[in-house]
This record gives structure tokens, C-alpha cells and sequence, in this order.
């Protein structure tokens, strides 16, 4: 839990669509800009103008799954989150309302003759660790017999391309990098126009239960040489580093040294990421609005001043900003 900030989320500003289904654009999003400068109301679609040539943004190129699988026999459903380092699969049940369900130690029963075991409880939290078994690779079973992870608030099914980012790449997120769905080719080449690069990354991001909000659990990244130099040049020039989502943060903090020198690495990281650790190779962040006492927030906070991120917040229930993978996106600038 958050001790840092903590606030109402009204119903209405949950996102409950895609902004397409509101008649926008991807990059038809609002854009709130926090510093220590104040607060700024923008759209997505002026992000060239706010940022500088020589910033770099790093982004995650991590691809959704259709995570989601109904269970045969039973009104349950199951979402594949993380695979873990010994084959095993770390998952989640739901009821038929979609809401966290307790499970119980046992073998559920999928379709395509597939069936998971759940075998003992995961990090503590709601997740299982389970033995998976598939006659194809789990993302081939997936994408023929999943959808994409819908909680309540998403009141219909949308298709897994509004899941994606424009920056997807290789599958492995159970849940979008949603940070990154605002972007479109014409941002994207306006911004390379405007001399903003780009720094790719992988983070498979695992479940985030809106419900639960458990410290972020091990996840799996690759931060390449490529990235690891054009991140140090770029410090060293003066330049700012904005990391895209806090997968994104995540995974370059686990390759960034105390210095903030960044190596290529690869693996599964546990890093957390809270204000009395802080940031060593990020100087800003563009990232959706969390959830009240979110574990989400302490990592904001690690990056932004905490009256810079209240006053954001602040702003955005008053002005009616919309939360979640289908709401408007926040950009803090130091």
C-alpha cells in the first residue's frame, strides 16, 4: 500500500472503452504535464512540442497476450501471468463477474485438452504457482483460445489489437504496457522529426490486480547493449532520460548502477522501486493515472517531487482526467 498518496477516484472517471470507441484517436488522449514549473492541461498529440532534441524516451516493447482463459465445467476464468524461471506459470483466478476468486490447490481444465495444475501459492499474494500443460507453446494456446484481461470497469470485450502498443514486438505481457497505447506513427515520426530518440526495452508486466495492490512480484527483462550506450550518451550530453510506463523504469532501474550507468542485462527482476530508493537513470516519466493507494504511486514518487505528483493528481479528478489502460496519460518533467 501507498503511503504517499492517497485520494477518491470517482466511477466516472474510469475509462471504459478505448478512446477510438470515444471517437479520438489513439493519440487523441489528454495529456497532463506536472513540474516543479506547475501543472499544464495538454493533448497527447503536442508531446513533440514538450519535449527537447536530445531527450530520449524509453519505451517497452513487450507485446500483450490474450491472457485470459475460460475454465471448462466451472463459471471460472484464469489469467496467465508471469512464467516463472522453472517452466512454471504464476496465474490468477477470477470469477464469472471477473473478480479475484480464492481458487484451491488442484487441476482446472482449459480448452484445446490443455489443464493447469495450481500447486502452491505465489509471493503470498492471490496468484499460484501452476504447472501448465499445452500441446502447443502457452502464447500459441493463448492466442487461439484467450482474450485479453478485462477487469469490470471495461464493460465489453475489445479486441486484442487494442491491447497493443505501437511498440509491440515480442509477446509476453499478460497486461498491456499501457503507457505506450497513446502513441501513434504520427507521433512517433513527428518526435524523431523533432530529434527525440527512442530506447527500447523488454518487461513482460504480470498481472496488477486493481483490487489487491501487492508490491510488484519478479518479472522478466532484457535491456540491450544498444539501449544500455544511447541512455549513458545521452546523460552525459545533457540530455533527459523519460522512461514510457513504469515497466519501463523498472527495467532500466534493474540494469542502471548507483551511478546511473546502465549495462545491458537480462533476467528476472525483483527491484522495487519507492522513493527512499529512488531513480538513478530516469529524469521523467509518462505514465497512465494509478489507483488510489496503488503500489504504482510509490514509484512515481520516486521520480517526482511528492507535491508535484499531489498537485497532479489533484488536478486530474477536478478536470476530469480519465484513469486506466484507456484514459489519459500524465507526463512528470523534473
Amino acid at each position: 500500500m501507498s503511503a504517499v498518496l492517497d485520494f477518491t477516484l470517482p466511477a466516472s472517471l474510469e475509462a471504459h472503452e478505448p478512446p477510438e470507441a470515444r471517437g479520438l484517436g489513439r493519440d487523441g488522449v489528454r495529456l497532463l504535464v506536472a513540474s516543479g514549473a506547475g501543472v499544464a492541461h495538454r493533448r497527447f498529440t503536442e508531446l513533440p512540442e514538450l519535449l527537447r532534441a536530445g531527450d530520449v524516451l524509453v519505451v517497452n516493447t513487450s507485446g500483450t497476450l490474450a491472457a485470459a482463459v475460460g475454465v471448462l465445467g466451472v463459471p471460472l476464468r484464469l489469467h496467465f501471468s508471469t512464467r516463472l524461471p522453472d517452466g512454471r506459470w504464476a496465474v490468477e483466478v477470477r470469477d464469472a463477474s471477473r473478480r479475484p476468486h480464492p481458487g484451491a490447490a488442484g487441476e482446472l481444465r482449459l480448452p484445446g485438452g490443455a489443464s493447469v495444475t495450481l500447486e502452491e501459492p505465489y509471493t503470498g499474494g492471490r496468484l499460484w504457482a501452476a504447472t501448465v500443460r499445452t500441446e502447443v507453446p502457452v502464447p500459441e494456446f493463448l492466442r487461439r483460445h484467450g482474450e485479453p484481461i478485462r477487469y469490470p470497469y471495461v464493460r465489453r470485450r475489445w479486441p486484442l489489437a487494442s491491447y497493443q502498443t505501437v511498440f509491440a514486438r515480442e509477446p509476453g505481457s499478460a497486461e498491456m504496457p499501457s503507457a505506450g497505447r497513446p502513441f501513434s506513427e504520427r507521433v512517433v515520426t513527428r518526435l524523431v522529426a523533432a530529434g527525440v530518440r527512442f530506447a527500447p526495452l523488454v518487461l513482460h508486466t504480470g498481472v496488477a490486480s486493481p483490487e489487491a495492490h501487492e508490491r510488484p512480484y519478479p518479472e522478466w527483462f532484457a535491456v540491450a547493449e544498444t539501449t544500455a550506450r544511447l541512455v549513458n550518451d545521452t546523460r552525459a550530453a545533457g540530455g533527459r532520460v523519460i522512461a514510457v510506463g513504469t515497466t519501463a523504469v523498472r527495467a532500466l532501474e534493474s540494469a542502471a548502477g548507483p551511478d546511473g550507468r546502465v549495462v545491458a542485462r537480462s533476467g528476472y527482476t525483483d527491484l522495487i522501486v519507492t522513493p527512499q530508493r529512488g531513480v538513478a537513470a530516469v529524469d521523467g516519466l509518462l505514465t497512465g493515472f494509478h489507483e488510489p493507494r496503488a503500489s504504482h504511486l510509490d514509484l512515481l514518487a520516486a521520480v517526482s517531487a511528492p507535491d508535484v505528483l499531489a498537485a497532479a493528481y489533484a488536478e486530474a479528478v477536478r478536470e476530469g482526467y480519465l484513469w486506466h489502460e484507456f484514459g489519459d496519460v500524465n507526463l512528470l518533467l523534473p
